[in-house]
Formats: structure tokens, C-alpha cells, sequence
């Protein structure tokens, strides 16, 4: 769930990048921008602390 989050905000991020960049009207402003950011690079390191205790517990009882 967290991953199909972080894809998520991260495609909303890069959106309004290339949107700006391209000339066009930005739909964020440069607060609401970093918030994206923010809970986008939260939501990956949930998803990898997940994904190493998954792991590790894998492996303490193999």
C-alpha cells in the first residue's frame, strides 16, 4: 500500500515539475510542492523498513 503511494505522490510531484518547467500554470506552489516531496520520500522508507524486516525475519527462521 505504501509503494502505490509513493508512486503516486511522486508521479503528482513530477507532474507539476514538467508542468512549470514546461511554461504552463503550476497547480502547487513551492510549500505544497516540498509537502509532496516530504511524505513521498516517508512513504518509501516505510515501504523499505517493511521490506528488511520481511527479510529479516526470513532469514531468522530459515
Amino acid at each position: 500500500m505504501f509503494l502505490i503511494a509513493t508512486l503516486a505522490l511522486f508521479v503528482v510531484f513530477t507532474a507539476n515539475v514538467v508542468i512549470g518547467a514546461s511554461g504552463g500554470a503550476q497547480f502547487m506552489g513551492d510549500v505544497g510542492e516540498m509537502l509532496v516531496l516530504l511524505a513521498a520520500s516517508l512513504c518509501f522508507v516505510v515501504v523499505t523498513l517493511q521490506r528488511e524486516a520481511a527479510d529479516k525475519s526470513k532469514k531468522d527462521n530459515s
